[in-house]
């Protein structure tokens, strides 16, 4: 998952949707930060974006 490049196919104030340039597949990412809209200036359908692992903190 965050090996891949995904295209913006949607945006909402809460949710992103984006399809894997490889895959194909299509994922809805969800902002849980609803003080923090997510918007299209932000991420114009489009445009090619990557994943990060929350899971992994920086050195």
């Amino acid at each position: 998952m965050f090996d891949e490049k995904y295209r913006v196919l949607a945006v909402e104030s809460q949710r992103l949707v984006i399809r894997g340039e490889l895959s194909g597949k299509v994922l809805t990412i969800v902002n849980h930060q609803p003080d923090i809209p997510l918007t299209e200036e932000d991420y114009p359908p489009g445009k090619l974006i990557a994943l990060s692992d929350p899971s992994i903190t920086p050195n």
